[in-house]
């Protein structure tokens, strides 16, 4: 994350129409050392398992080489050297889109095939300079790429998109040629009606709209990638008493001063906690969910929960977690719910042991607490690509 804005990332897809399999393959990856974010888009010809097959190929090269810092030629060069050509039309069997973002300099942008990207700046289209690389080897000898590099600013989106979004609609009434150019307008429309509408909801409305283009049938596999440079929306986890009774008050103070979502996480944290900032802490008796405690209320806290059971399955539902995934209304779903609205996430784990989570008789799930939070902090940070901060009390 760049200390200006949050890079936000989401990938929305609808498969083909009794498709099992989705043809178009989305990777992201963020390095943390090099303050990098990579995503790549890749469009496999045709649909079904071979067409995956094929996207897969193409981005896991696409995003190894760019992670190397290889140049766009010699990126574009292997991977076309690569992949099969289909003997009648003579071209390479997969598309791709790369965006490689440092988080404190430029974003360049390099295409192949697929539909050229959307780049917002605000609500206004963003037109940099975009490069043709004509490549010459003796096998790719006049292929075309396209490159652009420009510096993002707060608020600047970038939406890419495989021609499942841009082609809907083809051959109907309302889009005799597709979606295209409409497919932009809808964007603009979208960012002007809602100017900090999520990644995740921009992408969800351009898939759904052309799921809709195409009569609820797609005729190909449909993908659209927003991603979102913006203030981050900032959460506080605080989960366990502190290993010294003298830092009680320590642990109140962050939680009290804290600038953002603030969620508490176990009985004797909660108590710690409302004692030192003299609050009243309100028990509920609705159990919205059978294997958890149900959820309490503190003024100045978004949740209280109980503590290494509910993170437990948390970590449960985040590392199953994918875009089907229905939260329900316990409190670890609440807590996901929670997670997954924010970009900064900041725990502060008491290190006071539990003497019952020693029991060798209690389940193996119920690990040491700061075992628990590494999990979630590892799938946040790889899964979700989630800053993620851990402070030990």
């Amino acid at each position: 994350m760049s200390d200006s804005f949050f890079i936000e990332v989401n990938c929305q897809q609808k498969n083909h129409d009794e498709e099992r399999i989705c043809g178009d393959v989305y990777y992201s990856r963020r390095l943390q050392d090099e303050e990098r974010t990579i995503i790549v888009l890749s469009d496999g010809m045709g649909h079904g398992v071979k067409a995956n097959v094929l996207a897969t190929l193409t981005s896991t090269m696409a995003l190894n080489f760019t992670i190397e810092h290889k140049d766009p030629n010699t990126i574009a060069e292997i991977i076309m050297n690569t992949l099969p050509v289909c003997s009648v039309r003579n071209m390479s069997y997969s598309t791709f889109s790369i965006v490689d973002i440092d988080h404190h300099g430029e974003t360049r942008i390099l295409e192949y095939d697929n539909p050229q990207c959307l780049i917002m700046r605000g609500a206004e289209v963003l037109e940099p300079e975009w490069q043709c690389i004509i490549l010459n080897s003796e096998k790719n000898s006049g292929k075309e790429l396209k490159f652009c590099a420009f510096t993002p600013q707060k608020e600047d989106r970038i939406i890419l998109w495989t021609d499942g979004v841009t082609q809907s609609g083809l051959g109907t009434e309302d889009y005799p040629f597709g979606w295209a150019d409409e497919a932009r307008e809808f964007v603009k429309r979208m960012v002007k009606n809602e100017p900090d509408i999520s990644a995740r909801k921009l992408s969800t409305k351009v898939v759904n709209m052309a799921y809709v283009n195409d009569g609820y049938h797609p005729k190909d596999d449909t993908s659209c990638v927003t991603i979102y440079f913006r203030n981050p929306r900032k959460l506080l986890i605080c989960t366990g008493p502190p290993f010294e009774k003298e830092n009680d008050a320590r642990l109140a103070k962050i939680f009290d001063t804290f600038e953002g979502k603030k969620a508490i996480c176990g009985a004797t944290t909660v108590d710690i906690i409302a004692r030192e900032l003299n609050r009243e802490v309100v028990d509920s008796l609705e159990f919205t969910d059978p294997d958890l405690p149900p959820i309490s209320q503190m003024k100045g806290a978004d949740i209280v929960t109980e503590g290494i059971l509910t993170l437990s399955k948390v970590n449960s539902i985040l590392d199953s977690y994918n875009e089907n995934t229905s939260l329900g209304k316990g409190p670890a779903d609440e807590l996901v719910k929670l997670i997954l609205e924010s970009d900064s996430i900041d725990f502060v784990i008491g290190t006071c042991i539990n003497i019952a989570h020693q029991d060798p008789n209690l389940p193996v799930e119920l690990e040491i607490r700061r075992t628990v939070v590494k999990r979630i902090a590892h799938l946040l940070q790889e899964k979700f690509l989630k800053e993620v901060k851990l402070q030990f009390l």
